[in-house]
């Protein structure tokens, strides 16, 4: 016979929840559990340690999005089930895609954007790696044509964001960086063309660099190919990474000649979720005419219920970034992108000005001729007793990322920080920061990390 009735040993739905069943004791972290769990108290679990994540929001190293309006949010919520990729059970959210690609087309400046063709993809790496695809397939066609080797293909880039060398790697291509010296730290054409030759699929100029923020110069590098080609017939293509840039200088700089305007530039790809204000999560990729795609990158599926064409590297994904995608291009229209993005370079400016008194530091990158940003390093005359990556420790006491890292070949022994002004960085913020690295700063003077490290040691690698 029970002792005790069931409701006696049922759970008081009114305890407190961290004195719960459940939460007393731990649950397993690398195994499923054998039983359910109440969901309230697994939630609770998951939500505390998320608290140990960093404030996204004080993540100055992220080029992402991390402040939206309640409205995407809930655009968010009514997508969370549409798959991106089922144009069939979903053609409302392809026709948004469809409208997107034109939009981005025609703010590109695409001579004929009705028969541009273009994707989203989950960001602007995987469009990055399709734009590197459609070059090498066209190359190699052209190669084949001509009854010549395709062997041994190579891509000409600047100093550039690790996909691309993942692009190379992955399909079997020479990436012929052109790495950074003294007082040179972007592609130029006269290093451009230096690398390139009848096996160049195509270069890549980046506009805005992730190590320094700053554009190169798409314009004098498609220029130098075009006088490459009038001398040697070498018809080499520019695809543009404007990952950032391509979000930026439409709205905040458009007399600069970057995008399809210049006829040797054949795709770009871009990141929405950067400077294009969605959600984490898309990115576009657009070729300047129909036949930029080879035929052999499109597959037909018919097996979601229609004959639909598709041509990016993922299949299944979420159609929320890009109905948000588009609700910003409604929202904001020219006008509001713009004015977001000059209050963003007018706090980079401002913070600039403000970093560089603190003494230290020079700046390297102010936010002009570039992405809204900023970076420095430490001046050579500087006689401090610690380095960059100490400054950027104490500034994560205080819940700040400002990455300190260093420079990619042949700049591997000097140490900068970044910092990128999104959307939702606003002046105050800013300022908050200022007084936190004048705080560190003191910190930094009063106890000493190294009092061996010379300032020299200083501008390298944690010691």
């Amino acid at each position: 016979m029970a002792v005790h009735s069931k409701d006696d040993i049922r759970p008081n739905l009114f305890d407190d929840i961290y004195a719960s069943s459940t939460l007393p004791v731990s649950m397993p972290k690398y195994r499923i559990p054998d039983e359910e769990n109440d969901p309230q108290q697994v939630f609770q679990i998951i939500h505390d340690e998320l608290l140990l994540d960093g404030n996204s929001r004080q993540n100055l190293a992220t080029f992402c999005q991390t402040w939206v309006e309640p409205h995407v949010h809930d655009l968010m919520n009514e997508c969370i089930g549409k798959n991106m990729i089922d144009k069939d059970e979903y053609p409302q959210s392809a026709e948004l895609e469809a409208r997107c690609v034109h939009m981005l087309a025609d703010l590109w400046n695409s001579p004929v954007s009705a028969d541009t063709v273009g994707c989203s993809t989950t960001g602007s790496s995987e469009a990055a790696m399709l734009g590197g695809m459609a070059m090498k397939w066209n190359w190699r066609a052209k190669r084949e044509a001509e009854g010549k080797p395709t062997d041994r293909p190579n891509l000409v880039t600047g100093p550039v964001q690790v996909c691309w060398h993942k692009f190379a790697r992955y399909w079997d291509i020479e990436l012929r960086e052109i790495p950074m010296e003294e007082g040179r730290l972007l592609m130029t054409d006269e290093e451009v063309l230096k690398r390139c030759d009848e096996n160049t699929i195509g270069v890549v100029p980046t506009l805005g660099v992730t190590f320094t923020c700053q554009y190169e110069p798409v314009a004098e590098i498609a220029a130098a190919l075009d006088d490459l080609q009038a001398r040697t017939g070498l018809d080499i293509p520019i695809h543009v990474d404007g990952a950032s840039g391509g979000f930026l200088a439409p709205f905040c700089d458009p007399e600069l000649v970057w995008d399809f305007r210049l006829p040797r530039v054949r795709s770009i790809n871009a990141s929405g979720h950067k400077f294009g204000l969605a959600p984490l999560g898309v990115g576009w990729i657009i070729w300047r005419e129909t036949q930029d795609l080879p035929k052999d990158l499109v597959f037909d599926v018919n097996y979601l219920g229609g004959n639909m064409p598709t041509f990016a590297l993922n299949f299944s994904r979420p159609g929320g970034e890009v109905a948000c995608q588009y609700y910003n291009f409604l929202r904001l229209g020219k006008d509001g992108y713009r004015k977001i993005h000059d209050a963003c370079y007018n706090v980079a400016a401002h913070l600039a000005t403000e970093i560089s008194a603190l003494g230290p530091f020079e700046i390297i990158y102010d936010g002009k001729g570039g992405i809204p940003g900023l970076c420095w390093q430490l001046k050579s005359s500087s006689d401090v007793t610690w380095n960059l990556f100490d400054f950027a420790d104490q500034l994560r006491t205080r819940g700040w990322q400002v990455p300190a890292y260093t420079l990619p070949s042949n700049m591997e022994k000097l140490a900068i920080q970044r910092i990128l002004v999104r959307h939702g960085v606003s002046r105050d913020l800013a300022d908050l920061l200022i007084e936190d690295m004048k705080a560190a700063l003191d910190k930094l003077s009063k106890h000493p990390v190294s009092v061996s490290l010379t300032a020299k040691e200083a501008t390298g690698h944690h010691h």
